[in-house]
């Protein structure tokens, strides 16, 4: 089997894709003596919160999903964010492969949840890797599994899920709703005159007597 190896050596945004990508590059070896003809490369990136600290403001963010601090021993565990794969080209020794990561504003995600929640620092992640190798060298031509058990840990700044989706939705974010909820918004903003989806929220804060930032 191929002796190969996985390691994130940095990520950035994505500025031109149709969605709010990060760009993890990975860097990939081999004997010197293989030819990697084609790596068919899928990954299962998972966040680890428990290799983090957090702050109080933190804290209270991330209630629905790991409840109260004292909670946290048992709660705090990998989850996972999201599935990627890439096709890295023909390459002898070593290379450096783009790996996309889509990411999503549906707060509904865990992920997506989570990330909203920090302040600063950095994401844990660990990424478990899947795919398949086809290689040539001295022993000629030969297609072989990833190994189940390559895998790679990285740290990704908060900065840089926060940069991502700035780029993509600036000042925004995105709150799914039932239909007939989004239709009883519409006819309440219609009724009033409201210009925005922004003034119909904010409209019916303060009817409830909360105060609107």
């Amino acid at each position: 089997m191929t002796e190969l190896g996985l390691q994130v050596v940095g990520a950035r945004v994505e500025p031109h894709a149709a969605v709010p990508t990060i760009v993890l590059d990975l860097a990939a070896t081999v004997p010197e003596d293989v030819t990697v003809d084609v790596l068919a490369l899928r990954a299962q990136v998972r966040i680890e919160p428990q290799r983090r600290r957090y702050t109080a403001d933190e804290g209270r963010r991330l209630y629905d999903q790991f409840g109260e601090a004292d909670q946290w021993a048992n709660s705090l565990r990998p989850f996972l964010w999201t599935h990627v794969s890439t096709v890295a080209p023909r390459f002898t020794g070593s290379t450096v492969i783009e790996l996309p990561l889509t990411c999503t504003y549906d707060f509904e995600v865990a992920g997506t949840g989570y990330l909203q929640a920090l302040d600063d620092g950095d994401v844990p992640l660990v990424l478990l890797f899947s795919g398949t190798v086809f290689t040539s060298g001295p022993r000629g031509f030969s297609v072989v599994p990833i190994p189940w058990d390559l895998e790679a840990s990285y740290r990704m700044p908060v900065a840089l899920w926060r940069e991502t989706m700035d780029a993509y939705f600036p000042n925004s974010g995105w709150v799914r709703l039932d239909r007939h909820t989004l239709d009883e918004l519409r006819r309440y903003r219609a009724g009033r005159g409201l210009p925005t989806w922004d003034q119909a929220i904010e409209h019916l804060f303060k009817e409830a007597g909360e105060s609107v930032p």
